[in-house]
């Protein structure tokens, strides 16, 4: 998940224009979440938000940002340090079960239950065995609480490997505030790839439909109060919204006779759910390009190279994935050819992906894919996947917010299950402009041989376009994995990116086989 995120989102404040409107933003976030606070303890509705990230990531400094809204009459602040003696011989979750929030009220984690596939994992406290079974505890827990109507909200603060340095460096550097870099501190920036990779796992493992993981980029100070803000008053009006007598409070708010705040729908939605999204795509390199002179030479020996070791594959029974996603006209069937071109027929199938028959619709949605899965050294390709769920039947309403909500928890663990099996998934987004695509798109209509692959359907859904960026960012950043991770192909050259795909294949198979 992480290794999809841009680390450069930040708040301008030296210019004048932008200081203005992000205080007026603030001051209008910290009104309204005083507001949802009495709300919530009027309805009863208990409150958790935890917070975890990177040493120095500022976790202490953001809840310090957050509870300054709040009534402290309402609150608590737990810091979760390593188990006392005592709590060692208890169930591990119990000294967490003590702190949850009564109704109405609000707990605030500064580290949390995480700590056992976090600390203690760094640390080597927890065995292997523990940590697995650490996972499925967090999860069912977070899943007890939440289906017993806790809100709960998980921030995980995010910053680079230079910046931690930068920031533990100035902390050490005042007598004030030496103790509070410890050595373990230095040996995580010092570690810092493992550590990430370790909070990939632990994201992956707990980012569930009802407790997901809100990352934040947490490089500038005032971007990442404005994002844990926003998503907090996002997250209690949803929530709130979600009740009948809440939503009437909330458009009718009368209190003894007296009108409080104007309703929450004064808040323009639009915006407040824009400016917490993680975007992918904006920050790709379309630029990318190739001579046809170096194409020539590179694609002929990737293809040989890809035969061999797709024989080598064969050998030692290993089943490969490659699943291919992307906009109309960005190159996926271009891809898919060349990728074939060299490969012995008997050991691998394109499989296009349509629309679900009848029989198909009766079924869960992943119910069809499970039926053409590759067996031990084999291969699948796949035009188009079970992604469609969050893309095309999203967009277009062809399914409920709580079913492609769902469905990011419910293809990771598919993916996974297909890699303990022993499966080598390798995914593709081909990614091309707006403006490529029309042109793309304008060619086809002009050329007969070529004019069948576009229909009117293609021309709606750019007008879509926008609402599909959303969904594709939201993809990738919730279903990149560590043993299924995306691969964005920069598209606008045809020649670049089917080199690029044949690499990134090979690079893969490689690494697996050797």
């Amino acid at each position: 998940m992480l290794e999809k995120v841009d680390l450069n989102k930040r708040i301008d404040k030296k210019d004048k224009k932008d200081k203005k409107e992000a205080k007026e933003r603030q001051e209008q976030l910290s009104s309204r979440l005083s507001y949802l606070q009495r709300v919530c303890k009027e309805e009863g509705i208990p409150i958790t938000i935890l917070f975890e990230g990177f040493g120095a990531s500022g976790k202490g400094t953001m809840i310090n940002q957050l509870i300054q809204a709040l009534d402290p009459r309402g609150f608590q602040v737990y810091s979760i340090q390593r188990p006392t003696k005592e709590e060692k011989q208890r169930p591990y979750l119990c000294r967490f079960f003590s702190k949850l929030p009564a109704k109405g009220r609000i707990a605030i984690f500064d580290r949390s239950w995480y700590r056992r596939v976090l600390n203690d994992r760094i640390d080597q406290i927890a065995t292997k065995e523990e940590i697995e079974c650490a996972f499925d505890d967090i999860v069912h827990f977070e899943q007890l609480l939440t289906d017993d109507g806790m809100v709960l909200i998980k921030f995980f603060l995010y910053i680079t490997k230079e910046e931690q340095k930068k920031r533990f460096h100035k902390l050490q550097a005042r007598k004030e505030t030496r103790w509070r870099v410890k050595k373990r501190d230095i040996r995580q920036n010092q570690h810092y790839e493992k550590y990430l990779k370790m909070n990939n796992e632990m994201l992956e493992n707990t980012d569930t439909q009802n407790a997901p993981w809100t990352i934040v980029e947490a490089m500038d100070f005032h971007y990442a109060k404005c994002k844990i803000m926003k998503t907090v008053v996002a997250r209690l009006e949803e929530e709130l919204l979600a009740h009948k007598e809440s939503a009437k409070e909330l458009h009718h708010v009368t209190r003894m006779g007296n009108q409080l705040e104007t309703p929450i729908v004064c808040v323009n939605q639009t915006e407040l759910i824009d400016d917490i999204k993680t975007p992918v795509l904006a920050g790709i390199d379309l630029t990318k390009k190739l001579s046809k002179e170096e194409y020539k030479c590179r694609i002929k020996q990737l293809e040989c190279k890809l035969s061999l070791l797709h024989n080598e594959m064969r050998s030692k029974k290993v089943p490969v994935i490659l699943a291919f996603e992307g906009w109309d006209a960005a190159g996926k069937g271009g891809a898919i050819k060349r990728v074939t071109k060299y490969l012995d027929p008997r050991g691998y199938k394109v499989i296009p992906i349509s629309a679900p028959n009848d029989v198909e619709k009766a079924h869960h949605y992943l119910w069809r894919f499970y039926q053409t899965f590759p067996k031990e050294g084999h291969m699948a390709i796949y035009d188009r996947t079970w992604y469609g769920r969050v893309l095309v039947e999203r967009v277009e309403g062809f399914c409920t917010k709580a079913e492609w909500k769902r469905a990011y928890h419910e293809i990771n663990e598919m993916e996974e299950h297909l890699r303990n099996f022993g499966a080598e998934i390798i995914k593709f987004w081909m990614h091309i402009d707006k403006d490529e695509q029309e042109k793309r798109f304008l060619d086809r209509q002009q050329n007969p041989a070529k004019s069948w692959k576009i229909t009117e359907e293609d021309w709606r859904n750019r007008e879509r376009w926008d609402d599909y960026v959303e969904a594709v960012d939201e993809m990738l950043v919730k279903t990149s994995t560590t043993y299924a991770p995306w691969t964005v192909i920069e598209g606008n050259s045809k020649r670049y990116a089917r080199v690029k795909v044949l690499e990134t294949i090979i690079h893969a198979l490689e690494k697996r086989l050797t």
